[in-house]
């Protein structure tokens, strides 16, 4: 389900209308988070989640702060609630034998990084990261979640979409207000390229009294070249325009680019169906990192995935913040 085009509008009729039932979301949210129980447990939890709903580069950032940390000898646990998957947990993701519908797309995308523990309960799915021998616990979303103590916790914004039109479910995209969520942050990241940047930075960061880090996903490096070639992408994420967006700015002729819904199933019917459309153009099928383990076995090698990772302009601030929750974190791989 895409999110409706008014939440990231200014303000206008229906916006405003919602806005009782907005502020009705924001208090039970606050009403939820002041409850707790907030157990702080043996080792540092690491939070990366954000103030909207839908994505906004989650993803790549723990994959970024995984390999951060693993180059400078800590042994960080993901924990994640799963979503899209049917599994209760704890359960370990096993990235050969796990499949989306169990486990979720996003924790099969990051086991190929490091451990991932999924879990509905993320308190206990943190205790048995522990138990299997995590020095720090990367709590991918859960930022609303009020079970954990967090030791640092990083908001992830798009820079381009920012915060929508700042009001909450269902008048706008906000899980709480900006002011009360970055009140309760340590760090900001906002990811997007230099125009991005600079309208985030216009429409929200005249008043951050926090940290505030910028970066930008890349395509990674793989030696294949899209100069020219023939493309029908499909992807089903938040924002599937940014990634038509990003083969185009490769060279590639994109004939189409199907939007499907975040997180939506790729059965063989839907597939088959891209599949034999891709045909009749004479088009390569390419797609996300994230929809590609969602794909039926069969179709696997028959789809080209463009990896992307996260580039963070300026470490320092992130690297200070780690070094404290981590004695024997260095910011010198």
């Amino acid at each position: 389900m895409q999110a409706p085009r008014f939440w990231h509008k200014p303000d206008g009729v229906i916006s405003k209308g919602l806005s009782p039932l907005g502020a009705l979301y924001a208090r039970a949210t606050a009403k939820r988070l002041a409850a707790g129980p907030h157990e702080k447990l043996a080792v540092p939890v690491i939070c990366v989640g954000n103030l909207n709903a839908g994505g906004t580069g989650k993803t790549p950032t723990v994959i970024a702060l995984a390999e951060r940390l693993i180059a400078r000898g800590v042994k960080p646990h993901v924990v994640s609630r799963g979503y899209g998957g049917s599994v209760e947990g704890p359960h370990l993701v096993d990235e050969r034998n796990d499949t989306a519908d169990l486990v979720g797309d996003e924790p099969l995308l990051l086991a190929a990084f490091l451990p991932v523990c999924v879990a509905k309960d993320r308190l206990a799915g943190a205790r048995a990261a522990v138990d299997a021998g995590a020095e720090v616990i990367l709590l991918d979303d859960g930022f609303q979640n009020p079970s954990l103590h967090k030791d640092l916790s990083i908001i992830v914004a798009d820079a381009l979409r920012g915060f929508g039109n700042g009001r909450c479910i269902p008048a706008g995209p906000l899980r709480e207000p900006v002011e009360t969520g970055l009140s309760r942050a340590d760090l900001l990241l906002s990811i997007g390229g230099p125009k991005a940047q600079a309208r985030f930075e216009d429409t929200w960061g005249q008043d951050l009294t926090l940290p505030h880090l910028t970066g930008r996903l890349n395509p990674l490096a793989t030696g294949m070249s899209f100069e020219g070639r023939k493309l029908y992408a499909f992807a089903g994420i938040a924002h599937p325009q940014k990634f038509f967006a990003t083969l185009k700015s490769l060279g590639a002729d994109l004939v189409h680019g199907e939007a499907l819904s975040d997180h939506q199933p790729l059965n063989d019917t839907l597939i088959s169906r891209i599949e034999q459309s891709a045909f009749m153009k004479n088009a390569q099928l390419i797609t996300t990192e994230k929809d590609a383990v969602r794909l039926p076995k069969r179709f696997k090698r028959r789809v080209l995935t463009l990896p992307v990772r996260l580039e963070i302009s300026d470490w320092t601030a992130l690297d200070a913040a780690l070094a404290r929750l981590l004695p024997h974190y260095s910011d010198e791989a």
